[in-house]
Order: structure tokens, then C-alpha cells, then sequence
């Protein structure tokens, strides 16, 4: 197999977790009652109480929860590209 490269590999898996969670906070502040309901039901088919309720949109939550979410998609992807080829190279 082939070394991965780090960056370019840490920079899609970052993008990708932020894009999740801004289509996530959008969603939020277009239909928060409806998520409320779903999240409710996933709770209750998993037979627990509902515990979390969903809050208001905040335009910075949301610019927040991107930026580190991107930021730990990033680190994460990118520590484990380093010990991948780290034990590539040792084989």
C-alpha cells in the first residue's frame, strides 16, 4: 500500500465533519420543532426518556461548532496518516 498524505487526506475528513454539522445548525434554524420530534423519537425507540431539547439557531454556535469541528477532524485524521505511515515505514 501506498503513504498516505496527510494534509490533503485530514483536510477532506475536517471538511467533511464541518460540512455535516453546518447542514446539521441550518437545519436547526430552519425547522427546529420537526428535529425536536425526531429526536425525541430516537430517543424513545431506544427506551430512554428524552433528555436534550433543542435550542434557538445561534449564528455563533454555529460558525463555532465548524471551526472545531473541522479543527478535530483535521488533528484526528492527521495524527492517524502520521502513525499509519509511521508503521508503513517500519514494516
Amino acid at each position: 500500500m501506498a503513504k498516505l498524505k496527510g494534509h490533503k487526506l485530514a483536510l477532506v475528513v475536517g471538511l467533511f465533519l464541518s460540512a455535516v454539522h453546518v447542514i446539521w445548525a441550518l437545519m436547526i434554524a430552519i425547522m427546529r420543532g420537526v428535529l425536536q420530534n425526531w429526536l425525541n423519537w430516537i430517543f424513545d425507540v431506544h427506551f430512554l426518556v428524552p433528555y436534550w431539547t433543542l435550542t434557538q439557531f445561534n449564528f455563533l454556535g454555529a460558525l463555532q461548532l465548524a471551526i472545531f469541528t473541522f479543527a478535530i477532524g483535521y488533528g484526528a485524521t492527521w495524527l492517524f496518516v502520521w502513525l499509519w505511515n509511521l508503521l508503513k515505514v517500519r514494516k
